[in-house]
């Protein structure tokens, strides 16, 4: 069976059947559940992702009851396994399920298996990981699904982990000299994250390695008009110094600003 949680939620059979999760409480309980496997999710981080700061008093009472339909759900599906997927475990309720299963856990252990690579000075197996971990993307995690405190945290850390595979991807390209293809693409990131100075970092350095030295300067100036609007600072030291080797014509991959 596999679980997915990185776009719609998901649950896929051994024989490639999906079992329709509805986007209801059940549905919000099961993805929790999922996301946090193999870990049992307590009473009260289950109770707080469902109602907040203020729940009602039948909250363990209505849990339960979302439990129970989450449950009888499985089993109908997956009869007699889907009655067990969902244990009951101190100090709460747990997925009886593989690790390896769940999309998110693959996908983060293959970016952090692309880190090493790149440790390694092994860029071309560290993208082969890395594009297949970005693979797994159906659209954004959980969609389509209410979510509350408990998962909007998890949602906030999995597109940060989302943008620093995209990063090491990146990464990995311009180690092997594929520069001039990676300009279009890092022009829309720092588009849609005009804040995240990574970015804007690997746009100035494949500019300049292409042979674009002016656009890459103008890059830089965008950058800084965009942190003085927005927040009133200037780019950090190590994006100042990359200016510098740009101005100076120096190569800027002796810098190695943007791959940190």
């Amino acid at each position: 069976m596999r679980f997915n949680v990185l776009g719609p939620l998901e649950i896929i059979t051994d024989d490639d059947r999906p079992i329709d999760v509805s986007p209801s409480k059940t549905g919000q309980v099961l993805a929790l559940l999922i996301a946090r496997c193999p870990d049992a999710v307590a009473v009260d981080t289950l109770i707080r992702e469902l109602w907040g700061e203020k729940p009602p008093r039948s909250a363990v009472t209505t849990l339960q009851t979302y439990i129970y339909h989450g449950r009888r759900l499985l089993a109908r599906e997956l009869s007699p396994l889907g009655q067990e997927l969902v244990s009951t475990r101190a100090p709460g309720y747990a997925m009886r399920i593989a690790a390896q299963d769940v999309d998110v856990n693959v996908f983060e252990r293959l970016v952090q298996r692309a880190r090493e690579l790149l440790v390694d000075d092994e860029p071309e197996a560290a993208l082969r990981e890395l594009r297949t971990a970005l693979d797994l993307w159906r659209g954004p995690a959980f969609a389509g699904l209410a979510v509350g405190e408990v998962l909007a945290a998890h949602i906030a850390h999995l597109d940060e982990v989302r943008l620093q595979a995209t990063h090491l991807r990146i990464t990995a390209e311009r180690r092997l000299g594929r520069h001039l293809e990676l300009v279009a693409e890092l022009r829309a990131l720092v588009a849609a994250h005009p804040l995240n100075e990574s970015f804007h970092a690997q746009l100035i350095e494949v500019l300049y390695e292409s042979g674009r030295r002016a656009e890459a300067l103008q890059a830089y100036q965008n950058l800084r008009g965009i942190l003085a609007r927005e927040l009133g600072v200037e780019p950090t030291v190590r994006v100042q110094r990359l200016q510098l080797t740009v101005l100076q014509g120096e190569d800027s991959r002796l810098a190695g600003l943007a791959s940190r």
